[in-house]
């Protein structure tokens, strides 16, 4: 490769969510590059066992257990990592979830778990993050967006919203801490065929509209939002801020 991305060893780089799915690939993707990687989620089991696979590239790999809807957690998290290795290099936000009703069924509870851990953990996070990155003049933010920033879709209002408001979120940071050093991007990307959406997929309707909307092949592979979010944090990307790169397969441009 060049000796491209070398710069990330002995980076500290946090990813919340990152045990399962989009989050898990982003982590190893970071480990076997020797960063030391810090990863949330609610399930200490689950967690553990990325943890034991991060181990296997770079034993110098965290993980901290918590819902991160709970913003006393989110600064826990980031206090954490920085504890044990110094400083916060880069910081992930992949946590996320969806809650799929028509628009008549949401609820408030409904819109306050996707909205909290959607939008406000990010930019709770980041808050955190930033005190670090402030500090050393450099940082890297990274938020896991969708492509309903930017389409509506059925039975993903709460998403949809919470996702765009992402979108926004990452411009005004990106604005905000320019002057810091902090560079503040996103990926969006389309559904990704993973163990937590292969259930999803069983509707088989479901999964031929999905198709149906993206013009390149098949669905999208965790390593294809990996490969982005390793760029942004990356010095190829060191004169890029406030950006959202679609990873869709071409579901935005029609």
């Amino acid at each position: 490769m060049n000796n491209f991305f070398t710069e990330l060893e002995n980076k500290t780089v946090v990813v919340t969510g990152g045990s399962k799915g989009i989050g898990k690939d982003i982590s190893l993707t970071f480990a076997k590059l020797k960063a030391n990687v810090v990863i949330s989620g609610r399930d200490k089991e689950v967690l553990n066992r990325t943890l034991t696979e991060l181990k296997e590239f770079n034993d110098k790999c965290i993980a901290v257990v918590g819902d991160l809807s709970d913003v006393s957690i989110v600064k826990q998290l980031v206090e954490k990592a920085a504890d044990e290795f110094g400083t916060v290099d880069v910081l992930v936000n992949n946590a996320g979830v969806n809650i799929a009703k028509p628009a008549m069924e949401v609820t408030e509870e409904d819109w306050d778990t996707v909205l909290d851990l959607n939008l406000k953990s990010a930019f709770f996070s980041s808050q955190a993050a930033a005190k670090y990155m402030i500090a050393q003049n450099s940082g890297r933010i990274i938020n896991i967006a969708s492509q309903m920033a930017f389409v509506g879709y059925y039975k993903r209002t709460a998403y949809c919203s919470s996702k765009g408001g992402l979108v926004q979120l990452t411009k005004a940071l990106a604005v905000d801490w320019a002057k810091h050093g902090i560079n503040v991007n996103a990926v969006a990307p389309t559904f990704i065929e993973t163990e937590l959406t292969a259930k999803m997929f069983e509707d088989i309707e479901f999964k031929k509209d999905v198709e149906s909307r993206i013009l390149l092949e098949g669905l999208s592979k965790p390593k294809d939002i990996s490969g982005a979010v390793l760029y942004l944090a990356s010095n190829l990307a060191k004169f890029v801020t406030g950006e959202t790169i679609k990873v869709d397969g071409g579901w935005t441009a029609i």
